[in-house]
Formats: C-alpha cells, sequence, structure tokens
C-alpha cells in the first residue's frame, strides 16, 4: 500500500497557493514603488513610497465612498427581501415552492447585460439613472435569488416543531420568523449578506450601464477610467486597486467562520 507524503502535499499546496497569490503581491508591490512605469518595479520594496495612496485617495476617495454607501445599501436590501423569503419557501407549505425555487435558480442563470440593459429601460423614466439607489436596487437584483438560495438551504433544516410550538403559543408567522428563526440563523444572514455586498462592491457591468457621468461613480468604474488617463504612474493605479481591495478582504477575515459554518448549515439534515 503506497503511503501519503504530507510534506510533499504542503509544498505542492504552497506553491499552488503562491502562485494564485502572486498578482495580489504584484500589486501591493507595485503600488509601493515609485511614481512610473510598472515594467521598472523592483521585485521587493526595499525602498517603500507612499505617494501612490495619497494621489489614490485624492482622485478615487469619493468614488470609493461611493463603493462602500452602495455596498452597504445593496446588502441591507438583499437580506432584508431575501431572508423572509428564503422562510416561507423552507418553513410554510406553499404550493409550488419547487417552480419559485426554480425561478430564483433561473435568475442568476440571466446574463448581466441583460439585466442592465432591461434596468437602464426601466431606469430612464424614473430618474433612476446616475442615482446611488438605482446602483443599489441593481445589485442588489444580483445579490436577493444567491440570498435566498443559501439561507433556505439552512432554514430547511431548521426544526420544524420549534416554529409550529410558537404557533400553538400564539405568535404569528412574523413573530415567530423574527424572535425565534432569525436568532439561530445568525451564520447563514451573515454569509447571505457578506456575498450581497462583495456582488455589489466588485460590480463592474451595472455601474458602467447605469451611470454616464462623473457624479456617481463607483470605485470599480474609477479604476476603470484611471488605468487608461494614467498609464504611466502605476504606483498610483496600484494603490487604488489596493484600496479597493481592503473591505473585502478585512469583511472575509472578520467573518470567515460565519460563512464556513452558513455555506455548510444546510447540508446534513
Amino acid at each position: 500500500m503506497r503511503t501519503s507524503h504530507p510534506a510533499r502535499h504542503t509544498v505542492i499546496g504552497i506553491a499552488l497557493v503562491a502562485v494564485m497569490l502572486f498578482p495580489v503581491y504584484w500589486m501591493v508591490n507595485a503600488s509601493l514603488a515609485p511614481a512610473g512605469n510598472a515594467l521598472n518595479t523592483q521585485w521587493f520594496p526595499l525602498d517603500p513610497d507612499f505617494s501612490g495612496y495619497s494621489r489614490a485617495i485624492a482622485d478615487q476617495g469619493q468614488n470609493l465612498l461611493t463603493s462602500l454607501v452602495v455596498a452597504v445599501g445593496a446588502c441591507l436590501l438583499s437580506v432584508v427581501i431575501a431572508a423572509p423569503c428564503a422562510y416561507a419557501l423552507a418553513q410554510l407549505n406553499i404550493r409550488g415552492t419547487g417552480v419559485l425555487v426554480f425561478f430564483v435558480l433561473i435568475s442568476q442563470m440571466i446574463p448581466g447585460i441583460v439585466i442592465a440593459n432591461a434596468l437602464y429601460t426601466a431606469y430612464s423614466p424614473l430618474g433612476l439613472i446616475n442615482s446611488i439607489p438605482g446602483l443599489i436596487l441593481a445589485d442588489a437584483s444580483q445579490g436577493i435569488p444567491f440570498a435566498i438560495l443559501i439561507m433556505r438551504a439552512y432554514l430547511e433544516s431548521f426544526p420544524s416543531s420549534i416554529v409550529e410550538a410558537a404557533r400553538v403559543d400564539g405568535c404569528g408567522h412574523v413573530r415567530a420568523f423574527w424572535s425565534i428563526v432569525l436568532p439561530v440563523s445568525k451564520n447563514s444572514l451573515v454569509t447571505a449578506a457578506i456575498f450581497s455586498f462583495l456582488f455589489a462592491w466588485s460590480d463592474f457591468l451595472m455601474a458602467l450601464t447605469l451611470t454616464t457621468g462623473e457624479s456617481i461613480r463607483p470605485v470599480t468604474l474609477g479604476l476603470y477610467t484611471y488605468i487608461g488617463t494614467n498609464d504611466t504612474d502605476w504606483s498610483a493605479v496600484m494603490s487604488t486597486a489596493v484600496l479597493s481591495s481592503l473591505p473585502a478582504v478585512i469583511l472575509m477575515i472578520i467573518a470567515q467562520k460565519y460563512i464556513a459554518a452558513g455555506a455548510t448549515g444546510g447540508a446534513v439534515k
């Protein structure tokens, strides 16, 4: 019988992680280089220069704030809508639940450009083009279906007897959902919220389609235009990329235990 080689597996794992993380390292390294062409960047930031970050904040600070407002708004809207929907699909005996879940799955398969163009047509007469509420609604349309599926997977494993006991004690469905189900669904709730935030934070297509000026511009679109106008100052471009990556990285580090528990919460019933 062939024995396993943990050391060899560890080396292979480290090598694969190093390959995947190398672009991140180079982004940080280039952001600390003096202003100039990225081809002149050294392999190690022996003499780090933080001037790129000051230029990035001056040029893209407003865009970062716009992305933060839109992502938080889309996250809250997605959770507020998805949580009761997931509870209804998992715990209430609704006729045609399978069909409704199928439509939720189908909604995630529609190409984003189709949704973006449809929203542009609907937004034009409503005056939602170049507006933060318009971007929040658009980004929430991507987060809500995924949040429903994540929370429903967990709530299907939630003991229905607890809800039935609350109903016998006089709680309505809303009270049972708010007072009993939500407090114990923290893992799936946080997981759905984080992914909804990340979907909105990293969105580019909706921002490109639904904004036509510079007054409302998320950082993804700002970075796209920034590269075109700063092709000789890559330290500022990479500094903007680092700053735009920090919220997602920090959020994932803080909430990784909730994500792991929430993603697997419905796997075993």
